[in-house]
């Protein structure tokens, strides 16, 4: 592992990446982090029975993804909220008709809310179709697969090497300085008290692809560690 301002970076096969993610969840796990931050990162973080290509890719563009708008967290569909929109225009209609010209502006300005909660709706939809379509197809293409929230920011990524090797470098950085001085300081006692670091692995899954440099595995082990 190399460390520097930039986080701390592993070189090697799928395994030892795998290896590193699960290190520097445990350091991150023992230092009484417990967010949603957390989780998005324990989340994403490459797992034994992944594959570069699929599986991170996919959990890539999710998390770059835009998020939910207020109708999309209130589980409306813009045409629903168009819908209500219309009938609060009508009940400020009727108000005016009643003399009630307070009740015709709440009305109206429900109206209003409305309408422009399915505009953003809409738009937030339009643009994770279109982020998600050329995220895919160009930018994995062109830049290593990233993660970044308030957390961590990290990014993995695949070379070659002389004859078809194939070695993968994974960088993690812990963004709070405080949190990641304590992080490196669990990650040095790990290097001196580890004899032998399990990675998680799943059964049955399907043989990755050769040129990823994944192993299939063979059986399904908890994530541990011995200690001299």
């Amino acid at each position: 592992m190399e460390e520097s301002v930039s986080g701390f970076k592993t070189r090697g096969s799928w395994g030892d990446v795998v290896e590193h993610g699960e290190r520097i969840t445990r350091a991150l796990r023992e230092a009484g982090v417990d967010s949603d931050a957390f989780e998005e990162w324990d989340e994403w973080r490459p797992k034994a029975h992944e594959r570069l290509n699929e599986d991170v890719n996919e959990k890539t563009a999710a998390q770059a993804s835009v998020g939910e708008g207020q109708g999309e967290k209130a589980g409306k569909d813009p045409n629903e909220d168009l819908q209500t929109a219309g009938e609060k225009l009508s009940e400020s209609y009727q108000k005016v008709d009643e003399g009630d010209s307070d009740g015709a502006v709440e009305r109206w300005s429900e109206s209003i809310g409305y309408v422009a909660r399915a505009a953003d709706s809409a738009g937030r939809k339009a643009l994770r179709k279109v982020e998600d379509t050329v995220y895919r197809k160009v930018m994995t293409q062109l830049a290593p697969y990233y993660f970044d929230n308030e957390l961590i920011s990290a990014n993995i990524q695949k070379s070659t090497r002389g004859e078809g090797d194939v070695t993968f470098i994974f960088e993690v950085n812990v963004n709070d300085d405080e949190l990641k001085s304590h992080v490196s300081s669990r990650l040095g006692e790990y290097d001196d008290e580890v004899d032998r670091w399990h990675v998680d692995i799943e059964k049955e899954t399907t043989t990755a692809e050769a040129a990823e440099g994944v192993e299939p595995p063979e059986s399904k082990t908890e994530s541990n560690y011995t200690t001299n």
